[in-house]
């Protein structure tokens, strides 16, 4: 079932926030709707960033908000690249 912006804003606000802060939790959301726009663009089938990109992407933004623009746009251009970078990070954490 669908859900609209605002609920998926309010469902990753709790860990948008842990990661970005209170400061930039709006910017940070405001972007991932941008984002979430942008995939629909690229994937008509998709409303939203599907979730396991969502997560690569917030790991490889390591809270800062320039970082999270810039992997967002590589993610809508060609999610694999982040999800490689993102793996990297999950094997470095895992050790």
């Amino acid at each position: 079932m669908a859900i609209g912006s605002e609920q998926r804003r309010r469902e990753r606000r709790p860990e948008v926030e842990a990661l970005f802060g209170p400061k930039r939790v709006e910017a940070a959301l405001d972007l991932l709707h941008l984002a979430d726009m942008a995939w629909h663009d690229c994937y008509p089938n998709d409303l939203e960033i599907e979730p396991r990109v969502l997560a690569d992407i917030l790991l490889c933004s390591r809270g800062d908000l320039a970082t999270l623009i810039r992997v967002a746009l590589e993610a809508i251009i060609d999610f694999r690249d982040v999800r490689l970078a993102a793996d990297e990070l999950r094997a470095e954490q895992a050790q």
